[in-house]
């Protein structure tokens, strides 16, 4: 029976990349993914790309495919990535320079785009915004960037091409798996409803790369996770039948269990009955696990529900400026002293009249996390250090320069033995969501060979 095997090389942006390599030496791989888009980092992207036409792709890419580029030709791995972010031609035309620069050749490399429609966004201005309750016309002049979360139809095209090397924009994070599954397999949404169901539960659980293999789950003495420091990702096995199994290279740090799989399949998907990605709504409510041998566990019973009519829009907006600015206290009474510093900015920027939409202290070591409501309870009677942490949400950058600054002069204007102030202001990109009819996302594939 046919079998392939997919591994997980990045689970986010800035992932790291030993574990990539270590999965392509020695995990017997068809197929490795690279996810590397959130929602905010394609928005990022599309502001590189607006002071550089020829960057806007992930940061990491060049890294990444020299290091990469050489084990997927000697193994002959095809590697599928969202590293393109909002610029994948840019990123295909560097991947194909780097393969010659490290003598590659014989590979075909595939740019797929289609996923922005900033050029007819307009047509949608009265397309209500999910989380700001209102048209997205209301916002027109903040957005930076609108990329629909495609699925899988441009990697499937671009393997039937004969790519090895797949490079695209927004794609649902198990698109990456489902497109190799699809081209491998032919199942369909008509006729397959189980085994996509499970190709969506492939790309789920590899998504967030070492997430499956133990981290982001370790808690000590609860939940003990040994090497993490040297974390082994994730590979899954799947028959043509879509029975799987996911496990990891044999001696790599962290761990594959019953748990760690449960952990990564509600993460992120708010209904377990409807997943919905474009590509299919997957039901993962009835789906068990199984420890089939030491960090092997089988996964079975994904199901599917047919496809979404509309595909999600991801709006990346100019949003408001964050000042802010720190300083700490250490030693007998520094909490009170850390509250008289923090009562002076208050009062300090009503008086010098800083315009803010919110504004809020905390105290870090004390109430930073939980707030009042929960650490009074907790926290207890005495501190040995404190750190001040004010931070206000405005309109403009020169209102968010004057928290900051606040906080820095209590140096020489505040209680007594304040250290470490530092300040920043940052501009905040913030994204939110519309709904489009899919059929007017138009995929487009383009090749280079090397």
């Amino acid at each position: 029976m046919k079998k392939i095997r997919i591994g997980s090389g990045a689970g986010y942006a800035g992932d790291r990349i030993e574990p990539a390599v270590e999965l392509m030496e020695k995990g017997n791989l068809d197929y490795i993914m690279f996810e590397c888009l959130a929602e905010r980092t394609i928005a990022i992207g599309q502001q590189d790309k607006m002071k550089d036409p020829s960057k806007g792709y992930n940061q990491l890419l060049e890294a990444r495919m020299r290091k990469i580029l050489p084990l997927a030709k000697k193994n002959g791995i095809k590697v599928i990535t969202n590293m393109g972010a909002a610029n994948p031609l840019s990123a295909a035309d560097v991947t194909v320079a780097i393969a010659k620069e490290l003598g590659v050749t014989g590979l075909k490399i595939a740019a797929v785009t289609g996923d922005d429609i900033s050029k007819d966004i307009a047509k949608y201005y009265g397309n209500d915004v999910l989380e700001l309750g209102c048209p997205l016309g209301e916002i027109k002049e903040s957005v930076l960037s609108t990329n629909v979360y495609c699925g899988a139809d441009g990697i499937i095209e671009a393997l039937e091409n004969n790519a090895d090397i797949i490079i695209t924009g927004r794609v649902s994070d198990p698109a990456l798996a489902i497109g190799p599954l699809v081209h491998e397999f032919g199942w369909n949404v008509d006729d397959n409803p189980n085994q996509m169901g499970q190709a969506v539960l492939v790309g789920h659980l590899l998504e967030c790369g070492g997430q499956v293999t133990g981290g982001y789950y370790a808690d000590p003495g609860y939940k003990d996770v040994p090497n993490l420091e040297i974390l082994g990702f994730p590979i899954v096995e799947i028959d043509e039948t879509g029975k799987l199994l996911v496990t990891k290279v044999e001696g790599s740090g962290g761990m594959v269990t019953t748990d760690t799989c449960k952990e990564q399949m509600i993460y992120e998907i708010h209904n377990p009955e409807k997943y919905m990605t474009p590509d299919v709504i997957a039901d993962f409510s009835h789906v068990t696990f199984t420890q089939a041998g030491k960090d092997v566990v089988r996964a079975e019973h994904a199901a599917s529900h047919g496809r979404p009519e509309t595909l999600k829009v991801s709006v990346g907006y100019k949003d408001c400026f964050i000042g802010e600015g720190e300083i700490s206290y250490g030693g007998s009474n520094c909490m009170n002293r850390a509250k008289l510093a923090a009562d002076i900015v208050e009062k300090r920027l009503k008086l010098i009249g800083v315009q803010m939409e919110e504004y809020r202290t905390d105290f870090i070591g004390y109430n930073s996390l939980y707030k009042n409501q929960i650490s009074d309870k907790l926290a207890p009677d005495h501190f040995s250090e404190i750190r001040v942490r004010c931070s206000g949400r405005t309109k403009d950058r020169a209102n968010a320069a004057l928290i900051a600054n606040e906080v820095e002069a209590l140096y020489t204007n505040g209680p007594a033995g304040g250290a470490g102030a530092t300040k920043k202001v940052s501009e905040v990109v913030s994204i939110c969501s519309i709904f489009v009819p899919r059929e007017i996302v138009d995929i487009k594939v383009s090749y280079q060979e090397v």
